[in-house]
């Protein structure tokens, strides 16, 4: 595979990593808030799509998160963060790898239709009929699913449009839509709602599956995962009879297991357990029920799995 002739044409980067993130839209700052917590150091310069990374040897490159999923794929980006749903669309799957879920940018790739359209209930009843979108493949192998037959055979007519495609049924130019939908406001302003999800979508980030650069790929996937964790849980320290531990254990196990100390009065031990922060309140309440004392609530800043 050709992977190095982009190197050539831009100044210093031949022996970095090229780790492409969204230039812009509605994941860019997640994504530098990510690389920030990761310890990846650099400036943007104005106008300019390449960053050195001063602490490592890393050249960030931003790009629009469409095309992200197709440099890497070919090779050209090592490394990338995009949406599930990108990946999926451009049909690049089989030539990347996903080395994790980031939890953020979660959306639902939906087909819409007019509300005040009570005849259509379901992505079904659209068949033979005509859908806007800017997912044309996705959608296309969606309704040739709900047709039975092969997408050059399929009735329904899908049309590409890049932008405002909530608009589409309004201006006559459609009779259902599919899009992406993060809270629904825009759809519900449009006079749309959901009758079909084709693609529950987040970012993730992806390598080419030939990696030029193993080790570092590795290295930044950890602190990924590490500031993901850390996201998640937080850890909680407690004092209990030891009689009672077992019990203790049965509430709140940990991730592997809880890190017990004895303490110097006889018969109490101190506990240490990473617990996820959506059950945190159940688990402090019945930690208390059986006895637990002195519960204390730390946040994890970072943290390798």
């Amino acid at each position: 595979m050709e992977s190095s002739f982009i190197n050539a044409s831009l100044p210093d980067v031949a022996d970095r990593m090229l780790f492409a993130v969204p230039k812009k839209g509605r994941l860019y700052d997640q994504c530098l808030n990510l690389l920030n917590h990761i310890g990846i150091e650099f400036h943007r310069k104005a106008r300019h799509d390449i960053a050195l990374v001063s602490n490592m040897p890393i050249a960030l490159v931003f790009l629009p998160a469409a095309d992200i999923a197709t440099y890497v794929a070919k090779g050209n980006i090592d490394l990338g963060i995009t949406g599930l749903d990108i990946i999926c669309e451009s049909q690049t799957a089989d030539d990347v790898a996903e080395l994790t879920r980031l939890g953020f940018g979660k959306c639902k790739l939906q087909v819409q239709t007019p509300a005040i359209n009570q005849s259509v209930t379901s992505a079904r009843d659209l068949v033979g009929q005509r859908i806007v979108t800017s997912f044309v493949n996705l959608t296309k192998q969606r309704f040739a699913e709900l047709e039975g037959v092969s997408i050059d055979r399929m009735k329904t007519q899908v049309r590409f449009v890049s932008g405002s495609v909530e608009a589409a049924c309004g201006l006559g130019l459609a009779d259902g839509i599919v899009d992406l939908v993060e809270s629904g406001d825009t759809m519900r302003a449009a006079g749309l709602h959901a009758i079909d999800t084709i693609l529950n979508t987040e970012s993730v980030l992806i390598t080419n599956r030939h990696q030029r650069f193993p080790k570092l790929v590795e290295t930044i996937k950890q602190r990924v995962e590490g500031v993901l964790m850390a996201r998640r849980y937080v850890l909680c320290q407690y004092n209990i009879k030891r009689e009672s531990l077992d019990k203790a254990c049965a509430v709140a196990s940990g991730r592997q297991a809880p890190t017990v100390t004895s303490l110097e009065a006889e018969g109490w031990v101190a506990v240490s357990v990473m617990i996820e922060k959506k059950e945190l309140a159940d688990k402090m309440d019945q930690l208390k029920e059986i006895g637990a004392v002195d519960i204390l609530v730390l946040q994890i800043a970072n943290a390798r799995t």
